[in-house]
């Protein structure tokens, strides 16, 4: 292997593997053959995009195989890949295609609709379900292997954030931001030819790409797709594809924990199971039920901040701070102190010890945004990374995600993060889920509000959780929900990310049954249209802010 290895090089050395490969559903492709049909792909990409533009298609696709083929006929060429979100519509996924210069979207039959009636001007637009696919890949069958001299520095793709607090950004992913983390992460859990890597988050997006394809191609390993999360089929992939590692982000652990148990749970071959954002309570009964090893660490796309997991580490810790990284106040700048608690374990300088994740030796794995140089000043600012998450650290080191920073609470003067209240809720038995924001106070600053989805075997119970409050010593005054909305779904990104800014923008302007309950009061009551002016800002007069 080259000592800077690209995409491009470690699909390379696939070329003569016979024995493993893809699998989907019931297809199976040798590493052989998916080299052998990106090449012809990568001929037909030549023959398409115009040199003198950006060499970059648009991939509109689930989890299926021409996904990775296209992935690798990219890499072959020299092209970039812009991941399309199959959850956006209309000009919001229009806008997507022109920011990124598509000049090409290779797209399936069951997204074609999608791209019905949107101005798109000088973009093609090809199915590869239609009967014209074949015969367009035809004249290119058999194309002689040619691969572009690609370096660790060339763009590859360009995936989108989430979007959960704005327009989602295009994010600048060089072949060295998918070979570093697939290296390290092969080399750090012991993969090798007889594992199989399991895709089965968006490959639109970072998590399925660095953690997980991109693994599979520097392990050389297999690799299985699913075209669309689900949690009550995940057991019977584990089993069908002999899966050894997976990835997740978030709420999926959740949603896997909250299947029916069953006693052959564990009746698989899984290893290890790698993500983010997983609450304490999923990853412990994770790992009880299905016998894998659940390693949480913290990242994002832009990769400017990381943070690995740390054995032995407190539940609710992302890990140990790394060096160079630092929890900065947003208001002084300035090092944030080591969170105090009381002896019920409550936070008791939160306002003073929370702070954003900043990159204090530069971008750190961040190649900027495509045609967004506003979101990249906003970024990087004298130098640093600043990642618009917020943390804090206790005595040892250990640091504790408290939010993003577009989600700050002020309550009563006192900047609160939503995630340790977060911590604290998912504790109550009849809740599944959980998100918190701030809501306009009627009178000055903000007020917490939770949205939640309660368990499927019981309704809300607002006599039982308001007990529930009071019995949390580590959940401060200011830190307890007045208000509380029952839902039974969250707004979500295609990675079940919570749109937490839509929850909040609704506030109890919403037909799911909000409660609350002012301070003072013993019970938590239902809100009625009657008493909703009540709530409104008296700088406004109704509706919403």
């Amino acid at each position: 292997m080259t000592a800077d290895p690209t995409v491009t090089s470690l699909l390379t050395r696939l070329s003569d593997i016979d024995d493993r490969g893809m699998a989907f559903e019931d297809t199976r492709i040798s590493w052989r053959e998916h080299v052998r049909a990106s090449h012809d792909r990568a001929a037909l990409l030549r023959d398409l995009l115009d040199e003198n533009a950006p060499p970059h298609i648009g991939v509109l696709m689930d989890n299926v195989p021409e996904f990775s083929l296209l992935l690798g006929a990219a890499a072959l060429s020299g092209s970039v890949v812009a991941g399309l979100n199959t959850t956006r519509r209309g000009e919001a996924l229009a806008r997507d295609i022109a920011l990124t210069d598509c000049r090409v979207v290779f797209t399936e039959s069951a997204h074609l609709p999608l791209l019905d009636g949107l101005d798109l001007p000088g973009v093609r637009v090809i199915d590869v379900d239609s009967a014209d696919w074949p015969e367009m890949l035809a004249p290119f069958a058999g194309s002689a292997p040619v691969v572009a001299q690609t370096k660790p520095d060339d763009l590859f793709m360009l995936i989108f954030t989430s979007g959960t607090s704005g327009d989602p950004k295009a994010v600048r992913c060089t072949h060295g931001k998918v070979t570093g983390p697939g290296l390290m992460l092969a080399e750090r859990f012991g993969l090798g030819p007889d594992d199989v890597v399991y895709l089965s988050m968006p490959m639109f997006h970072s998590n399925a790409i660095m953690a997980g394809w991109g693994v599979a191609l520097a392990a050389e390993s297999s690799v299985a797709l699913r075209r669309r999360f689900s949690a009550s089929g995940f057991v019977t992939d584990l089993r069908k594809f002999g899966v050894t590692y997976a990835n997740y982000v978030g709420k999926p652990l959740s949603y896997i924990v909250a299947t029916p148990e069953r006693a052959d749970d564990a009746d698989n071959r899984l290893r290890i199971m790698y993500g983010n954002e997983g609450t304490a309570p999923a990853v412990a009964e994770f790992t009880r039920r299905f016998g894998a090893r659940v390693v949480d660490g913290f990242g994002s796309t832009e990769g400017g901040v990381s943070i690995a997991a740390t054995p032995g580490a407190p539940p609710g810790a992302l890990g140990t701070l790394p060096d160079g990284i630092d929890i900065l106040h947003p208001e002084t700048g300035k090092p944030c102190p080591p969170a105090e608690f009381d002896s019920d374990g409550r936070i008791v300088n939160a306002a003073d010890a929370t702070g954003e994740l900043v990159n204090t030796r530069g971008a750190g794995m961040f190649s900027g945004y495509y045609n967004n140089p506003e979101a990249d000043a906003e970024r990087l600012r004298d130098g640093k990374y600043h990642s618009g998450d917020l943390g804090y650290r206790d005595a040892d080191g250990f640091v504790y995600f408290a939010g993003r920073s577009s989600g700050w609470l002020r309550v009563d003067g006192e900047n609160l993060g939503a995630a340790p209240i977060e911590r604290v809720l998912m504790r109550y038995p009849g809740f599944a889920q959980v998100s918190v924001y701030g809501v306009p106070d009627r009178h000055v600053g903000d007020r917490v509000m939770a949205a939640v989805i309660p368990t499927v075997a019981e309704e809300f119970d607002a006599k039982r959780f308001a007990l529930f409050l009071t019995e949390q010593t580590d959940l401060g005054p200011k830190q307890v929900p007045t208000l509380v909305r029952v839902c039974r779904e969250f707004p979500r990104t295609a990675t079940f990310k919570i749109l937490t800014r839509s929850l909040a923008a609704e506030r109890w302007h919403c037909a799911d049954p909000v409660w609350v309950r002012e301070r003072g009061d013993a019970e938590f009551v239902p809100l009625s249209p009657d008493t909703t002016h009540l709530l409104e800002p008296l700088t406004t007069t109704s509706g919403h802010r």
